[in-house]
């Protein structure tokens, strides 16, 4: 592989993974929110604590599906022909759930709140799910009714979970109310805990018919490694305290492995083409890190009062 194909695919990878650290965050707050969120006065702490982190992070995953299309159409091709049922679905929930979230303030009525915020639980609960089914096919070169695919998606599923409770915990502290926070933060042990023994039964149906396209025994396993140290620390006495840290990487773990261990077709990037995208790019990516680092600064706490979205 020569170097730009090289510098193209690693930044494809880091823009997915990106974009699953950061939207795990209000994804997975947003599964959460029945549990972490009582009354109207929390539910509205969580939308609140979401608004500022959706679009953000949605602009991760628009990069990558460009530069996916400009960089990589074989690699394009094969994700829609093999996943089409599950993007359409993902798409779908994620259309529902932005729409819960956009109309939940534009109507002052207890029925209307409600029913957007059931389309925040479904939807976020729907999309991990077919994050889940999505790493699952690409492992596997296919969608297949298998144990693996099964458990690959539970295993998804909870490191989004896990990633929302550990944001909630950082970011539903409140100066009067800080219950929702508590209740996040007690969540991410029981969540690490199904998750790592999620990851153990996915690694042995790994060996059924059915499991992954086998890849060498070093790319495999080292993410797997990882996952599951990550698991340990945050299901420990401590794990509360390291979640912040130790969900990130857990859910960045997934992305890597298909970018290191899934077979997946690819051609060389054309040269004219990868310094066309490159010399858009070049510019615009520290323009987004530093954007996101500064949004997350500015919104360390949910906004008090009424906002647009809550």
């Amino acid at each position: 592989m020569d170097v730009l194909s090289l510098a193209s695919s690693a930044l494809l990878a880091l823009l997915v993974v990106g974009h699953l650290v950061l939207a795990g965050s209000d994804i997975g707050l947003g599964m959460l929110m029945p549990h972490v969120a009582r009354g109207p006065g929390q539910r509205r702490r969580v939308v609140a604590a979401i608004a500022p982190y959706f679009l953000a992070s949605e602009v991760w995953l628009v990069a990558a599906v460009g530069v996916m299309a400009g960089l990589f159409p074989v690699l394009e091709h094969h994700v829609v022909a093999e996943l089409r049922p599950v993007l359409a679905v993902l798409l779908a929930a994620w259309l529902v759930r932005d729409a819960g979230l956009w109309l939940r303030a534009r109507v002052d009525r207890p029925g209307w709140r409600l029913a957007c915020d059931a389309a925040v639980v479904a939807g976020s609960w729907t999309v991990a799910a077919m994050w889940g089914l999505a790493v699952a096919g690409l492992l596997t070169g296919g969608l297949t009714a298998s144990a693996f695919t099964v458990l690959c998606t539970l295993v998804v599923t909870a490191l989004f979970a896990l990633r929302g409770a550990a944001f909630g915990a950082e970011r539903l502290v409140g100066p009067t109310d800080a219950e929702s926070a508590d209740v996040a933060a007690r969540v991410t042990r029981p969540l690490s805990r199904l998750a790592l023994g999620a990851t153990a039964a996915a690694a042995a149906a790994a060996l059924l018919p059915g499991g992954p396209v086998p890849a060498p025994a070093l790319l495999a396993a080292a993410p797997v490694a990882v996952l599951a140290a990550a698991l340990a620390a945050t299901s420990g006495l401590a794990g509360p305290m390291l979640s912040r840290h130790t969900s990130a990487l857990a859910i960045a773990v997934p992305g890597l492995m298909v970018a290191w261990a899934a077979h997946l077709p690819s051609s060389p990037v054309p040269s004219v083409t990868g310094m066309f995208v490159w010399a858009i790019l070049l510019p615009t990516i520290p323009v987004m890190l530093i954007g996101q680092v500064w949004l997350y600064r500015m919104t360390r706490r949910p906004a008090a009062g009424a906002t647009f979205f809550a």
